[in-house]
């Protein structure tokens, strides 16, 4: 009993009653499934990642945030621990000690802590949900159950830095023309707001009559800043709202998932990111010894894309009826393309499914890496084109009166 005691921990838990509202607490108990159990008896549905161990998986206070390359960094140290003989436990220390990042010395030390107690690897890591997701404790769970745990850690391990560095080239491509357009905004409202009215102020004492441009523009600067406190309300409250809805809906999400598939270019480049995304989990679980239906839950959560997750989830029903990977993917050529379809054919056939499934990842990674380079040269000019436009047109609106007084002076004498 003291030991049953000794066990048990407090967890904080957020979710939805039968109601819809939302509901949160803390509960004493022994592990993160028994939270999710008892909160179904008493009919609240958790929200993902809403349930962390009190004290343990909360990481508040100094230190940077826990991101995806250091829960890389983690799994390939500690595979490289156990592979050299290293005690599990011990293997703790040695990472945890070493790391410059205090949370995530924190986070191994309150999973080194759980494994202590007697629990396994893949139970220490569930109550940490935003750190290691359901594909990552799956895997972990089939290696301690095949005693290949070290092997599994390192394909987990290059699993999160391909998917990583994925994420990252997708990234710079939206982050350059972003960051470019802000830096227009702000130099165009600091002219409107600063710059032309002190020339509106120097032609208005001429009395001379101002070109329909530069009178526009002056109109134009006097309404930015009359009304610009409620502009910046309205950016800032559409791009709250449109993240707000993109998190909560998942209908706003899906149709905007089905937009991003239908641009030119960007329509490629989140094609080619899903499919290499869909290739590359589905080869790591597969290699893992994970059934099909089982790992396409978890394929189908990390494609990225809301439309590619409903349609893995057809295929996961189909192969769950009888059907065959590459007759299911073959139903839909405008999401799954050609390519992918005959490999898994090939890897059917020759039972080295998760082979072709890691080639055809690295093929559409290449393409990413290319689209994202044809986008990036694509939108500089397009961008350059747009500076011009705003930022000359706003300095030619200023110089058009001194123009015209240089004409006036000049017929004068």
């Amino acid at each position: 009993m003291a030991q049953a005691q000794a066990s048990s921990a407090t967890y904080k838990w957020e979710g939805t009653n039968k109601l819809g509202k939302v509901v949160r607490g803390e509960m004493t108990a022994s592990n993160f499934d028994a939270v999710k159990a008892e909160l179904r008896k008493q009919g609240v549905t958790p929200k993902p990642g809403k349930i962390k161990k009190k004290g343990k998986s909360l990481f508040g206070g100094g230190g940077k945030k826990i991101k995806t390359s250091d829960i890389a960094v983690f799994a390939r140290q500690l595979a490289t621990m156990l592979k050299a003989g290293v005690p599990l436990v011990q293997a703790f220390d040695i990472v945890g000690s070493g790391h410059s990042n205090p949370n995530m010395t924190k986070l191994i030390m309150a999973i080194k802590a759980d494994v202590e107690a007697g629990g396994t690897l893949a139970n220490a890591l569930r109550p940490h949900h935003m750190q290691f997701d359901d594909l990552f404790v799956n895997l972990v769970d089939a290696g301690e159950q095949s005693g290949a745990l070290e092997t599994l850690l390192e394909k987990i391990a290059t699993y999160k830095e391909k998917t990583e560095a994925l994420k990252t080239k997708i990234k710079k491509a939206m982050t350059y023309p972003i960051s470019v357009l802000v830096v227009a905004v702000v130099v165009t409202a600091i002219l409107l707001i600063f710059v032309v009215p002190t020339f509106a102020d120097m032609f208005g004492s001429f009395g001379a009559e101002l070109p329909a441009f530069t009178q526009m523009v002056v109109g134009l600067s006097d309404f930015v800043i009359e009304w610009g406190w409620l502009i910046a309300i309205i950016i800032f409250g559409t791009i709250t709202g449109l993240i707000q809805a993109k998190k909560r809906s998942p209908a706003f999400r899906e149709k905007l998932d089905q937009l991003y598939l239908k641009l030119p270019l960007v329509g490629s480049l989140t094609r080619s990111s899903a499919v290499a995304r869909f290739s590359r989990t589905l080869a790591t679980m597969f290699s893992a010894g994970v059934p099909l239906v089982e790992a396409m839950v978890s394929v189908a959560g990390a494609s990225g894309n809301s439309v590619y997750k409903k349609e893995i989830l057809r295929v996961r029903d189909d192969i769950a009826s009888g059907s065959t990977l590459q007759s299911s993917l073959s139903q839909n050529k405008d999401l799954f393309p050609n390519m992918l379809v005959q490999m898994v054919g090939i890897g059917e056939e020759s039972g080295a499914l998760d082979d072709m499934l890691s080639k055809v990842a690295e093929y559409f990674e290449t393409e990413v890496d290319t689209l994202v380079d044809n986008l990036t040269a694509l939108m500089e000019p397009m961008i350059m084109a747009f500076l011009a436009v705003v930022i000359g047109g706003l300095v030619i609106a200023m110089y058009l009166p001194v123009f015209k007084m240089g004409e006036i002076v000049g017929g004068g004498h």
